[in-house]
């Protein structure tokens, strides 16, 4: 069974199949320094697997991107602060050009739902 977190014409939020959790990117508000927009795309993260059924202890994947990445312990900052150190998972980091040149950072995720 697939089950579809607010989902659109062109993409979910959040997509489940079995066990697993597939989250879209989620970035920040455009404009925003690279600190905040990294703040609001967690707390997005945490928003959409808590509506999963799942949480930040249960990320087996994470994917961020940078638009600079010299902005990358500023993001760091944020993400040690919020990571369950406890069960903190696989992680890349790459520098690329993301949808909007307003966007810093895009977090995307893969969690198990138990």
């Amino acid at each position: 069974m697939i089950t579809r977190i607010q989902p659109g014409a062109r993409m979910s939020e959040a997509v489940i199949h079995g066990d697993t959790v597939y989250l879209a990117g989620q970035v920040g508000e455009p404009g925003d320094d690279v600190i905040a927009q990294t703040r609001t795309a967690l707390a997005e993260v945490d928003t959409l697997l808590a509506q999963a059924g799942s949480d930040k202890s249960k990320i087996l994947m994470a994917q961020i991107w940078l638009a600079d990445i010299a902005d990358f312990d500023a993001m760091n900052s944020v993400w040690d602060a919020w990571v369950d150190t406890a069960n903190p998972p696989a992680r890349a980091t790459g520098e690329s050009r993301l949808a909007s040149p307003d966007y810093k950072v895009e977090v995307i995720v893969i969690a198990a739902k138990a």
